[in-house]
């Protein structure tokens, strides 16, 4: 028969071997939690029926892109082709603004070529506003020629992480 005293060391020792098993569990978790330099994948597919107001284009273009939370560092490279108004004559970031929406210009491709076709690559640092709009699927680019001076192609801009 065990005593009173048996049990209530076995009871302990049941006890004290659980706690100990739930903080090596807490301790090993926040560990592996650990994020650092945190990026963020982007993408846009561009068509003339997101422009607004929309047109009878049948041009395309896409965009692929890396934001770094840590540095506030946007790299993205924008593609377009059969641009049917004439040639590029200027691309922007724009923002906030949901889908249909139209907004100011954020950021500018400079130097962005002059041609129905072509391929943009860029990187600009972005104020803590900015990565907000952005992060939060706010931001759309287009492509703008003479034919259509608001844009002939548009594209939201979209987490894929």
């Amino acid at each position: 028969m065990i005593s009173a005293f048996g049990k209530f060391a076995f009871v302990i020792m049941v006890v004290t071997a659980a706690f100990f098993a739930c903080k090596k569990d807490t301790v090993t978790n926040t560990v592996t939690n650990t994020v650092k330099d945190p990026v963020y994948f982007l993408r846009g597919n561009a068509t003339a029926k997101q422009e607004e107001p929309t047109n009878p284009s049948t041009a395309t273009g896409t965009l692929t892109g890396r934001y770094n939370k840590d540095s506030n560092t946007l790299s993205y490279t924008v593609t377009w082709t059969g641009l049917t108004g004439g040639n590029a004559t200027a691309g922007h970031f724009h923002g906030p603004a949901d889908p249909g929406v139209a907004a100011g210009v954020v950021v500018p491709f400079t130097g962005l070529a002059s041609a129905a076709a072509g391929t943009f690559t860029g990187s600009t640092t972005l104020t803590d506003a900015q990565e907000t709009d952005l992060l939060n699927g706010l931001w759309y680019f287009n492509i703008h020629n003479a034919t259509y001076p608001g844009g002939e192609i548009r594209g939201q801009v979209v987490l894929t992480q």
